[in-house]
């Protein structure tokens, strides 16, 4: 049996009075999903373990069977490790986001969604006049600080030395919110055994982002955004540090996987996909929002499949994004095209396959329109297999797959589920 999990990522959604009471996944047009549920096994898996941030890389992790009080170090190293930065063991990274500010208040996480080349151009200006920046190197020493090219709007900081005790806020949980309240504090650990304590890593943090703010204010493609009615990106906004993680790969775990890979345009969930042991399939033209390739995730997939791959990884963030910026109608849409783009094809090509596939189906967490960032509740998912016993669920949403054979999963229970299901 091979296996691909299709992920929606934040797919999951509210009850909502603006399409009759429904979630969006009970409204939306999704006969493939329904299809899977009604010849599946359904249920719901509680993806963020108690104590832990709602955040991507805790649900996705928590899919692949990680535990997180074992495995989790923030954003920072996975999206290191996706861009090739091999961190030191004294190297804490930590996601940077670029931002837009208006009027004192955090406009949107993404500078209304930032082109990676233009954010290039940023972030190379940054390293040249933030890492070698004067007072920045007498108050913390030399070759204290690097920045990395991510995708679009999300970057990569790495303090050599730094301390990951600081407590930092997620810029995509408090839009409209003044930023300077939201700064950077250090944690209760205090100095830990790190070469700078958590009150000197804030403090450095704090200072990158007030100069950022200064550096690009006056930059000419700030200037050319402004121009042409654009968000200007003017702040950086680092958040979820953290050290390498020690994860054991998913075939070191699983006789079931034995090659796998995972397709993403997300740095994070490329990061995910390297600590796990899982190649990582490039797509052109994949872009992390609406507008990504659908057609061409799909036929990667199956391609893979077809050949030596045995499990696949397929992750979509463009219900994330919608939901982050509470946009019902094209959220509504993202989830079509998932089930209509992706989910229809991957299935209709392998449903007879030469080795049988199994597929599941879910998002990592909600991201409700109305409140524009994740929360914690269990998920649903579909495990479809061919001619596996169907339970008695017939749609695929937040309210029936609560019905399902599964009940609620946690842990690595969701993994192990899978990759068993005949």
């Amino acid at each position: 049996m091979k296996h691909i999990i299709i992920l929606g990522d934040g797919m999951a959604d509210w009850h909502n009075d603006e399409i009759n009471g429904m979630t969006l996944l009970q409204y939306a047009k999704t006969p493939y999903m329904d299809l899977l549920a009604k010849n599946g096994r359904t249920g719901m898996m509680k993806t963020v373990q108690d104590g832990f941030h709602p955040g991507s890389e805790v649900a996705n992790s928590a899919i692949l069977g990680y535990n997180q009080e074992e495995v989790y170090e923030g954003r920072g190293p996975l999206e290191a490790a996706s861009i090739g930065i091999e961190l030191k063991p004294t190297d804490m990274a930590i996601r940077c986001n670029i931002i837009c500010i208006e009027e004192g208040k955090i406009k949107n996480h993404s500078c209304g969604h930032l082109d990676t080349e233009e954010a290039d151009v940023l972030i190379k200006f940054l390293q040249e006049n933030l890492a070698t920046d004067k007072e920045i190197v007498e108050r913390f020493g030399e070759h204290r600080v690097d920045f990395y090219t991510g995708i679009q709007y999300r970057h990569l900081l790495v303090v050599h030395g730094g301390n990951k005790n600081i407590l930092c806020t997620p810029p995509h949980d408090v839009p409209g919110q003044e930023w300077q309240p939201l700064l950077v504090k250090p944690g209760e650990e205090g100095k830990g055994t790190t070469e700078l304590s958590a009150e000197e890593t804030a403090e450095l943090i704090n200072m990158l982002i007030v100069k950022s703010q200064k550096l690009l204010a006056e930059h000419p493609l700030n200037k050319q955004r402004t121009a042409q009615g654009k968000d200007k990106a003017n702040s950086i906004w680092p958040w979820a540090g953290g050290y390498r993680p020690h994860m054991k790969t998913l075939p070191e775990q699983y006789n079931e996987v034995r090659k796998g890979a995972v397709i993403t345009a997300v740095d994070l969930i490329r990061g995910i996909g390297h600590y796990a042991g899982l190649d990582c399939i490039d797509v052109p033209g994949a872009t992390g929002l609406y507008n990504t390739n659908y057609e061409g995730k799909a036929e990667a997939a199956i391609k893979a499949l077809q050949g030596d791959y045995d499990f696949i990884y397929l992750h979509v963030e463009a219900s994330d994004e919608a939901g982050h910026d509470g946009n019902l109608t094209l959220k509504l849409q993202t989830i079509e095209d998932l089930d209509r783009r992706i989910i229809g094809p991957v299935y209709e090509a392998l449903k007879d396959n030469d080795e049988p596939v199994a597929i599941a189906v879910l998002p990592d967490h909600p991201t409700p329109v109305h409140h524009r960032t994740h929360t914690a509740e269990p998920i649903p998912f579909l495990i479809y297999a061919p001619g596996m016993e169907a339970d008695s669920v017939e749609t695929f949403d937040e309210d029936s797959c609560k019905n399902g054979f599964y009940g609620t999963l946690e842990k690595d229970e969701f993994i192990k589920a899978f990759l068993n299901a005949r």
